[in-house]
């Protein structure tokens, strides 16, 4: 009847299982799990009550056969869900101890990135104190470098001064013997002299007196045969008539000659001589040809240059003038049609270097007018025009006719903006310009494109802008301008030990090229220049870096000064 007293720990019916639970990783967890078997296997005293009460009430019960079955079905049902609960403990500490084991598992995975990240730091440090190491002893061994070039510079001076002082030396010494050889000579032939004085005096007298003697029969001579000519010339009338009639053939001659040569000169001039609109050309005139062969002929055999060489700009207009240039050759080459072309943009950014470029390259002369040089020329403006190209088309080898400032005189045709007679040149130039032409080629250069008249801007086939360099083309020019101008300066100058401070000028000149933000290549060449000439006039000689920050801020000053005037304007 144990049934009746609640639940027995020795049932046979009840599985016993021991409730130590124990893991590897946390001490916590196994008084957890210790807590948890305890409460699997409490007491249960309410049992006991239990029975007792059922006990007294099957013994007045007239059904306590039934009621005992009852009571022993409900026990067995208490213990099955008992036992179901002990199996739920049971997998709840399985899935602790999996949880545990994850946690685990998931701190030391961490332990492991932290060690890894703590090991990286190491060696990044450690690599970082290399290279510092390395740094330092570069600059260490940098300063000693330093060192014995001071000392091999002192010592080469001291030579230097050695040698020259040796060279004085000498030279001194040489000069001494020399006036002593000169003194003693100077006394040996004015002691003769004395003593051959009346020898010397009788010498003079006697080439004096046969001198005399020979002029006068020389004289008397002449005379006589100039005498019987002119007795001879004016008795025969004939040989009067013949020398008359000379006298007029050869002054007449002389006259036809000079007028002539005038004739044949101008004709030349107007056909090969350079006009007067054109201020540079490449194109020899045929007097420079006899003047200049060697030259004339070194420019027969001379090959093609780069048309980009010395030109720096951005590289989207120099890939596409790159273009234009080879198009430009192989219509030279193919007697094709030219193309006409306007360069526009600020002043100072290429546009006149590339078009002598342009030509040289395709193998063209070239020749450069200023548009501002027309309007002066009144009545006579139509006449240059027709002239300048007249001697265009008769180049053979083809020509780039660059007009610099062209909205100077092909402005647009309204009374209020243009003279009778620059409009009158004007269309000259256009008429002179209406086709195409495989003789010449017409490149135009503008600040103001806008002012144009419409039919010259119907007769360009290209538009092209040229900017202010930005930062990428004013390093490059800064750096080719330093090399052309300073540091070669500095290496061929023979008369002045020139040369650079201690300092980094690559460096530099990518400071420059920041602060010179705004300027044309024109100004950046200038600013250079202005530093060739500080080198120039420094007393020892050497350019420092801060000779070279101020003129930089001089520049810059002047820029802005410049803009505050275009401004007022």
């Amino acid at each position: 009847m144990s049934w009746l007293f609640g639940f027995n720990r020795n049932s046979p019916n009840v599985e016993h299982k021991p409730t130590f639970v124990s893991t590897p990783t946390e001490n916590y967890e196994s008084k957890i799990n210790s807590n948890k078997g305890m409460e699997t296997y409490r007491f249960d005293s309410s049992a006991l009550e239990r029975a007792a009460k059922a006990a007294k009430e099957l013994e007045y019960s007239k059904n306590a056969k039934e009621a005992l079955e009852l009571a022993k079905a409900q026990e067995l049902t208490w213990q099955m869900e008992h036992q179901n609960k002990i199996k739920e403990y049971e997998l709840n500490i399985e899935q602790m101890k999996i949880e545990q084991q994850k946690i685990y598992y998931e701190e030391k995975h961490k332990l492991i990135a932290e060690e890894t990240k703590q090991s990286q730091q190491r060696a990044q440090y450690q690599d970082q104190l290399a290279r510092r190491r390395y740094d330092d002893q570069l600059l260490q061994q940098q300063k000693i470098n330093r060192e014995n070039l001071t000392r091999q510079e002192e010592s080469v001076q001291k030579q230097e001064a050695l040698r020259k002082a040796t060279i004085d030396y000498e030279l001194e010494t040489k000069h001494e013997k020399e006036m002593a050889r000169v003194e003693a000579q100077a006394r040996a032939k004015a002691k003769a002299e004395r003593e051959n004085r009346d020898l010397f005096l009788e010498r003079l007298r006697v080439q004096a007196q046969e001198q005399r003697v020979t002029t006068l029969e020389s004289i008397k001579s002449v005379t006589s045969i100039l005498g019987s000519g002119f007795n001879s010339f004016i008795s025969d009338w004939n040989k009067i008539i013949a020398a008359a009639g000379g006298i007029t053939l050869l002054a007449l001659g002389a006259y036809s000659a000079k007028h002539s040569t005038q004739v044949m000169g101008k004709y030349i001039g107007d056909r090969l001589g350079k006009p007067s609109l054109v201020r540079d050309t490449s194109r020899l005139a045929v007097t420079e040809i006899f003047k200049h062969p060697i030259k004339y002929i070194k420019r027969l055999c001379s090959r093609a240059e780069n048309a980009l060489s010395g030109v720096i700009l951005s590289p989207k207009l120099e890939e596409r003038l790159r273009e234009i240039a080879i198009a430009t050759r192989q219509t030279k080459s193919n007697s094709g049609l030219y193309r006409n072309l306007l360069f526009y943009g600020s002043p100072g950014t290429g546009k006149t270097m590339f078009a002598k470029s342009l030509a040289l390259h395709s193998g063209m002369d070239y020749a450069i007018m200023t548009g501002g040089d027309v309007s002066p020329m009144g009545p006579q403006g139509v006449s240059a025009i027709h002239k300048l190209f007249d001697w265009a088309l008769t180049s053979k080898r083809g020509l780039l006719l660059f007009v610099d400032e062209a909205d100077a005189f092909l402005k647009k045709r309204s009374k209020e903006i243009i003279s009778e007679d620059l409009r009158s040149s004007l269309n000259a130039f256009l008429y002179r310009t209406g086709e195409h032409s495989n003789k010449f080629m017409l490149v135009l250069a503008s600040n103001t494109p806008e002012q144009f008249d419409w039919a010259i801007n119907d007769r360009i086939d290209e538009m092209l802008k040229f900017d202010n360099p930005g930062l990428l083309e004013r390093e490059r020019m800064v750096l080719a301008y330093f090399d052309k101008y300073i540091i070669q300066t500095c290496l061929n100058n023979k008369r002045r030990k020139l040369k650079l401070a201690d300092f980094d000028h690559v460096k530099k000149c990518g400071e420059i090229a920041v602060r010179t933000q705004g300027l044309s290549g024109r100004e950046i060449s200038k600013f250079i220049v202005s530093l060739q000439a500080s080198l120039f006039a420094s007393l020892d000689g050497i350019l420092a870096e801060h000779i070279i920050d101020e003129r930089l801020n001089s520049t810059l000053d002047q820029h802005k000064k410049k803009l505050t005037w275009i401004n007022q304007s």
